[in-house]
C-alpha cells in the first residue's frame, strides 16, 4: 500500500439527479473548488440554480474523457451515476491517483480494483448514502453496544432487522410513487432474497411473497427481504458465539402496498425482460413523483440479544441498553419528510456522502477500499456529525 495521496481540495460531483441535495451545498461550504458535472453545462447550471449554489460550484458537461482530462492527483470524484457507471470512473481515478466516493454497494469490480487503488494511494469510499450507508452506521452502533453489554464469548441468540423505504408522505391508492428508476424497482423485486429466519438461511425467490406486517414507531408498515442479507453478519462484526435467529435487511412499504401491487406482481411472475421494461415505463407515467408531492424516508434498525441461560448466573446483570440479566435490546429510527426545498431521499443520500468526502479531504480515511461504516468507532463519530448537521433520528433506549 502506498501513502495516501494528499487531497487537492478539488471535488468533481458527477450527476445531479434526484439524490443530489443539500449534501452538495454542505460540501461547497467546506471547499471552494467544486465542479458539478451533468449531461450538459446548461443542465448543470440549472441544477446549481435549483440548489441555490450558483457561483459556488462550476457547471460542466460530463463525458468520461472530459472529466478525466481535468483530473489531478488528490482530486475527489463523487459518482452519483447509476451503479453501472461507477467502475469506469473509479478506473480513471486510480490511473490519475484521484480519490473516489459513491453511495452504492461494493461490487465485484470494486473489489478487483481495490488493490490497485491502495497501491496508487487512492481512497475509495463506498456505501456512504442512506441504504447502504446510514443503515450500516445504525447496525454497527447497535452491535457494538450489545457486544459491550453481553460479551463476545457469551453464548447467545439474536434478532437483527434493518428495513428502509422511500414512500409518499401522503399515501395514495397505489401506496407508492416512483422517485428513482422504475425498472430498477421492478428488477429488485425479481431478484431472490437470502436471509435468516427461525435460525435457518432462507431464500425468497419472489421477495414480495415474504412480505409481513411491521410496526414502526406505532405505525403499521409492510416489509420484505431484499438482496443477500447473510454477508452482513460478518460485516457488522457479530460475535461467532452468537447465533442468528433472525437476520434480515429489507425494504419498507406503506400498509396496503401488497394488495395495491398485486397486478404488478402478476406481470412480474409471467413477464419477460421486454415486458417488464415496458411495464416500468407505464408505471412511471401513471405514478410519478411530481413537484407537488412530498416524499418520506423511514429507516428502522433493531437488535435484540438473549444470552443462553447456562452462560448467565442468577446474580449476573448484563448492562447496557434495555438490559435484563439475560437480554439486551436497542433500535434506531430515522423518519424524515421532504419539503419544498429538498426531498427526504436527496437529503438522506447526499448528506452522509458529503460527510464522507470531507473525511477524504481532511485525510482521515486510508487509501484503498473503505465502507462508510467501516468500524463501530467510525459509525459513532459519523452519526454524531450527521446529528450536528440536522439529520436527526430517535434511539431506544434514549441517548
Amino acid at each position: 500500500m502506498s501513502d495516501r495521496v494528499p487531497a487537492s481540495g478539488t471535488v468533481h460531483w458527477v450527476g445531479a439527479g434526484l439524490s443530489t441535495g443539500s449534501g452538495l451545498a454542505a460540501l461547497c461550504a467546506h471547499t471552494d473548488r467544486v465542479r458539478l458535472w451533468h449531461r450538459t453545462a446548461t443542465r448543470a447550471a440549472e441544477a446549481l440554480h435549483r440548489l441555490g449554489l450558483t457561483g459556488r460550484a462550476e457547471p460542466r458537461a460530463y463525458t468520461l474523457d472530459a472529466l478525466t482530462a481535468e483530473l489531478a492527483p488528490g482530486d475527489v470524484v463523487v459518482s452519483m451515476l447509476p451503479a453501472s457507471g461507477h467502475t469506469a470512473l473509479l478506473s480513471a481515478c486510480v490511473a490519475r491517483r484521484a480519490h473516489f466516493a459513491c453511495s452504492s454497494y461494493v461490487s465485484d469490480e470494486f473489489l478487483e480494483l481495490a488493490p490497485a487503488a491502495a497501491d496508487a494511494g487512492t481512497v475509495v469510499l463506498t456505501e456512504a448514502g442512506l441504504d447502504p450507508g446510514i443503515d450500516h452506521l445504525f447496525a454497527h452502533r447497535l452491535v457494538a453496544r450489545a457486544r459491550e453489554a453481553i460479551g463476545d464469548d457469551t453464548a447467545a441468540s439474536y434478532r437483527l432487522t434493518s428495513y428502509c423505504g422511500g414512500v409518499p408522505a401522503v399515501p395514495d391508492a397505489f401506496r407508492y410513487r416512483f422517485s428513482w428508476a422504475p425498472l430498477g424497482v421492478l428488477n429488485a423485486l425479481r431478484a431472490p432474497a437470502r436471509y435468516v429466519e427461525d435460525g435457518r438461511e432462507t431464500v425468497a425467490a419472489r421477495p414480495w411473497e415474504a412480505t409481513r406486517a411491521l410496526m414502526v414507531g406505532g405505525e403499521s408498515f409492510e416489509a420484505y427481504p431484499n438482496r443477500d442479507s447473510v454477508p452482513f453478519i460478518a460485516q457488522y462484526a457479530l460475535p461467532p458465539s452468537w447465533r442468528p435467529q433472525t437476520f434480515v435487511r429489507g425494504t419498507l412499504r406503506l400498509d396496503g402496498w401488497l394488495r395495491a401491487w398485486e397486478p404488478v406482481f402478476e406481470e412480474l411472475r409471467a413477464g419477460d425482460d421486454t415486458r417488464i421494461a415496458a411495464l416500468a415505463r407505464e408505471l412511471a407515467a401513471a405514478h410519478p413523483t411530481t413537484d407537488a408531492d412530498r416524499d418520506r424516508v423511514v429507516l428502522a434498525v433493531s437488535l435484540e440479544v438473549h444470552a443462553d441461560a447456562a452462560g448467565v448466573g442468577p446474580g449476573d446483570a448484563i448492562g447496557g441498553g434495555a438490559g435484563t440479566s439475560r437480554s439486551w435490546y436497542g433500535s434506531h429510527l430515522l423518519d424524515l419528510e421532504g419539503d419544498e426545498t429538498e426531498s427526504a431521499m436527496a437529503r438522506c443520500v447526499s448528506r452522509p456522502l458529503a460527510l464522507g468526502v470531507r473525511h477524504i479531504l481532511d485525510g482521515s480515511l486510508p487509501p484503498g477500499l473503505n465502507r462508510a461504516a467501516g468500524t463501530a468507532a467510525r459509525s459513532e463519530e459519523w452519526l454524531r456529525e450527521l446529528v450536528d448537521e440536522g439529520l436527526e433520528f430517535t434511539s431506544w433506549p434514549g441517548e
